[in-house]
């Protein structure tokens, strides 16, 4: 266990080491590590030390790494050691000298001396902490997170200090948090949800953190027991739900569960709910704004709704003409608030197209607040998978499919899945005589994208159905492969129900 007292000194260690390598204010750190306390005392050093933290998903690959490198040019990477063979070549292209690896756990006295002189933590806890912080201005940068874009082109959306700590600080009295909550923490690190919504709201209150470093449904049963708030995607809760041990005995001294970054399904809602007589607090947000949105702590949760807006956030629901709509109309969901990103990273002409003249940031998503002031998210219009939490935009994986050998065009589409929300598939139309196997496509894929983006099926096509402009009908798709990752129901079971 470590201290408050414990970690104060260490992050003001690890603070004090970034500024020996030469870091200043407004530099960039990227980060692509393995969760453990030592991820989370790096990200906190970097806002003491006035740096920007760059999280970066530990699914990324090869070309994915290269370019987030060559575009933020950081002046640091730490890295996990085991990717250490292919990253070395990136960072000695792009001149980055300031590379570390940070390992799972720390490193004991018999590993090789390489390894040590490589080790960030070994040679942070060897530097006298700082003392406070480096001053930083509210609108001055914090992080910089990278989301797909929809061209296949990622953008870093550019979050300052006032867009994390006004967030944080609403979300602390919005779910009523206090010094004696203890957070189960199973989420990754390099996402939103783990490392803002939840890192940042606990820390608020000096409250305890009960850290895995992953989700496993028993593990996290058993830690239930000594903990009063979990946070997680719905892909958790359905993991939760399936352990047979789960039951309102686990959850006796739990005070909120909330979920969020993919839709949570009526069924799991319910289930839970019934299984266990905790509601889940369902909420609405996204990397470039933090929480917009959430259902009340006191007040009626409602399953399929993400709430109301919460404190100084402005929400609207525009239509196609521009006007705002009425209860009950559907349109694009639109904020103003201090959540709200100072842009893209280097995309000054994409940052002005994501707000409308009068300020707005265009979320992309659709939604309808109901006659009782509740948000209902309806769709995307930016054609977003979101699979067990994780975005993926369709643009990405259709670039790569269409370059390979034998395909004419391809179309990406989410299809539903009972474990992760919405399963990636792909649609290939193959060109005359070319024979493509789905086993050999997902193969090739695998070697260039992270896991979460890569189709779970391939269905090979002679050619994707089309409208009459022309565009590729994804609608139609969605609805011819719905029933893939359907439950199998056998025929006994069959028989059973019906009687």
């Amino acid at each position: 266990m470590t201290t408050a007292a414990e970690f104060d000194e260490l992050t003001g260690r690890y603070a004090a080491f970034i500024q020996s390598l030469g870091v200043e204010p407004g530099d960039r750190v990227a980060v692509q590590v393995e969760k453990s306390v030592e991820a989370v005392m790096l990200y906190l050093a970097c806002l003491r030390a006035g740096v920007v933290y760059l999280p970066l998903n530990t699914a990324y690959r090869e070309s994915e790494i290269a370019y987030f490198l060559g575009d933020a040019a950081p002046k640091v990477f730490v890295h996990s050691p085991k990717d250490a063979e292919w990253v070395a070549p990136i960072c000695e292209s792009l001149r980055l000298a300031n590379r570390f690896t940070m390992p799972p756990s720390r490193l004991d006295e018999n590993a090789k001396a390489d390894e040590k002189r490589a080790d960030w933590d070994r040679n942070a806890r060897n530097c006298p902490p700082i003392n406070g912080f480096v001053h930083r201005d509210d609108d001055d940068l914090a992080c910089i997170l990278y989301t797909s874009g929809t061209t296949g082109r990622s953008k870093g959306a550019m979050l300052t200090h006032k867009n994390l700590s006004s967030n944080a600080l609403t979300l602390h009295r919005a779910w009523g948090f206090t010094e004696t909550d203890v957070l189960l923490h199973c989420l990754p690190l390099f996402h939103v949800h783990g490392l803002f919504v939840a890192l940042n709201t606990i820390l608020l209150n000096g409250g305890r953190i009960v850290f895995h470093t992953r989700f496993d449904g028993a593990a996290a049963i058993a830690a239930l027991r000594e903990a009063t708030v979990f946070m997680g995607v719905p892909t958790y809760y359905t993991r939760l739900l399936a352990e047979p041990a789960f039951d309102a005995a686990c959850c006796e001294h739990m005070r909120l569960f909330v979920s969020g970054s993919a839709p949570l399904l009526a069924e799991t809602f319910e289930e839970f709910r019934q299984r266990t007589g905790h509601t889940i607090l369902e909420r609405y947000g996204m990397t470039e704004t933090g929480m917009i949105t959430s259902n009340p702590l006191h007040a009626e949760r409602r399953g399929g709704t993400v709430g109301f807006p919460l404190p100084e956030i402005d929400v609207r629901v525009a239509l196609d003409d521009g006007g705002i709509a009425k209860s009950g109309e559907i349109g694009h969901i639109q904020l103003k608030g201090p959540n709200v990103l100072a842009g893209y990273w280097r995309m000054p002409e994409k940052t002005a197209e994501e707000f409308t003249p009068d300020g707005y940031f265009k979320t992309g998503d659709m939604g309808v607040f109901g006659n009782d002031g509740y948000l209902s998210i309806v769709g995307r219009s930016k054609d977003l998978v979101i699979s067990g939490g994780y975005n993926v935009y369709p643009k990405e994986i259709e670039l790569l499919l269409d370059t390979l050998d034998g395909v004419a065009e391809s179309a990406v589409i989410g299809l539903p899945h009972p474990d992760f929300g919405e399963a990636v598939a792909a649609v290939v139309a193959k060109k005359a005589d070319a024979a493509l196997e789905e086993a050999a496509i997902i193969s090739t894929l695998k070697k260039q994208l992270a896991n979460f983006k890569v189709p779970k099926r391939v269905f090979v096509v002679a050619e994707l159905p089309r409208n009459a402009m022309g565009k590729v009908q994804k609608n139609v798709l969605r609805q011819q492969y719905g029933d893939t990752f359907a439950p199998k129901v056998s025929a006994l079971n069959a028989t059973a129900q019906k009687d």
